[in-house]
């Protein structure tokens, strides 16, 4: 890790794992241009995590590129359901102990199933880190075999 950061329940998840790992800080940021900007990243390869709710109290976490959304059609198809929903903040935050905006897989406060769209592996990423104005730096394939990440083709172009 750099120099004079307060560990978040991210990092310290990321070096429990053993994943190598840069940690990059900047200002707020109101757009997925100006993170990119800010950490000196691509918008493809900063990789979001969304909240995605399966039923009552049942959730998973979905990563998908910056430049990309979910396709809904094809994340339920996978799945094998009718229905998903995105929980709302207050909820989102209850059920990962992360504010929206902040949300990562690693350090939430329960290790929910993990989708990765499939343009993920192979590439480095910029991946939140529990804070806002705080990423993780990383190798995508160390993280998502880490999370025992299901990969698949779950995504459209924004």
């Amino acid at each position: 890790m750099s120099e004079h950061i307060d560990p978040t329940p991210a990092t310290e998840h990321a070096s429990d794992l053993g994943l190598d790992f840069v940690v990059t800080q900047h200002g707020p940021v109101k757009s997925l241009a100006e993170a990119a900007a800010a950490r000196g990243v691509p918008p493809a390869d900063i990789i979001k995590t969304l909240v995605v709710r399966r039923a009552d109290d049942d959730f998973l976490f979905v990563l998908v590129p910056g430049d990309r959304e979910i396709s809904w059609p094809k994340l339920r198809g996978l799945l094998g359901v009718n229905r998903l929903s995105m929980p709302d903040a207050a909820t989102a935050k209850a059920v990962t102990s992360y504010e929206r905006g902040t949300i990562t897989p690693l350090g939430a406060s329960t290790a929910w199933p993990v989708i990765a769209d499939a343009t993920i592996p192979g590439r480095r990423i910029s991946l939140g880190a529990g804070r806002h104005g705080m990423a993780l730096g990383l190798d995508a394939d160390p993280l998502l075999a880490a999370l025992g990440a299901q990969v698949a083709d779950i995504s459209e172009p924004q």
